[in-house]
């Protein structure tokens, strides 16, 4: 078994408390943010920035479907991080100043992956996957925003 990682950024044309805002409102805007692979969206508790806690499923490939429940901290200023209950992954979203209103948002999944040959498809292709997905996410953002 070893760490699974992704990352993907984008620079969006607004400012940082803007973006960061966008994402942290689970209530009503990131729903709004979320490619179909997606599904089953819901706040349980909070909707805002820290402590929230908030479900989906994502179908990460056309046979694998994960259950989430994220219980959302903001260890610093600009940053969110979801934290699942039901397995390791945990997805750190980044917003920094890019220029004059402009931001920088980056997001970071990581997870213990499977072991075998098994770990190795995964460790080569999911955080292809998961970059893509990702980056849906940053382009309806910066649309929203």
């Amino acid at each position: 078994m070893g760490q699974v990682y992704s990352v993907t950024e984008r620079v969006v044309d607004a400012p940082p408390e803007q973006v960061f805002d966008a994402l942290a409102d689970y209530q009503d805007t990131r729903a709004g943010l979320l490619p179909p692979q997606y599904s089953e969206y819901e706040v349980r508790e909070g909707g805002k920035g820290a402590g929230t806690v908030v479900h989906w499923k994502l179908q990460a490939t056309e046979k694998r479907v994960r259950d989430c429940l994220f219980t959302v901290t903001e260890p610093t200023p600009g940053r969110l991080v979801e934290t699942d209950a039901n397995s390791s992954l945990v997805i750190t979203w980044t917003v920094t100043p890019a220029g004059e209103g402009r931001s920088k948002a980056v997001v970071e999944a990581t997870w213990t992956g499977a072991g075998g040959i098994g770990g190795f498809f995964e460790r080569t292709f999911a955080p292809k996957g998961f970059s893509r997905i990702h980056d849906q996410v940053l382009e309806q953002l910066a649309a929203a925003v």
